[in-house]
């Protein structure tokens, strides 16, 4: 049985990604459970500022040394944001993926949150995984 780290504060989607919402801005990253089952991460292909992205449109790619997985929106908005650290460093993910963000982005809908899973209930869904 898988088992996932979810912390409090964050919305996931079924695919993996999370949503952190900060003020009117949030914080878009991968799961802890994404990172492990890719490996070690050695590239992360991701928008340009001022992109529109759509929920559960692909925004950007993420590469280990396993495999290439597309990264889906847990929202929709414009990223006003890229970290730049994980161009250097795409490992980053692997060691830190709650703080390992990807993009931020603003002008989020909050009926849109509402489709995304809290942290017990993403706890759920990967504990079923295996």
């Amino acid at each position: 049985m898988a088992v996932t780290n979810a912390p409090p504060g964050y919305k996931f989607t079924e695919k993996h990604e999370w949503v952190k919402v900060e003020g009117d801005t949030a914080l878009i990253g991968i799961s802890d459970y994404a990172q492990a089952a890719l490996g070690d991460i050695v590239f992360v292909d991701l928008p340009k500022v001022g992109k529109s992205i759509k929920q559960f449109d692909t925004f950007g790619t993420i590469e280990s040394v396993k495999a290439a997985e597309d990264l889906y929106a847990p929202i929709s908005g414009e990223v006003v944001e890229v970290n730049g650290n994980l161009s250097k460093n795409p490992a980053e993910v692997n060691s830190n993926p709650f703080g390992s963000w990807m993009i931020r982005v603003k002008g989020i809908n909050s009926s849109e949150l509402e489709k995304l899973l809290d942290p017990e209930s993403y706890r759920e869904l990967v504990s079923k995984l295996d």
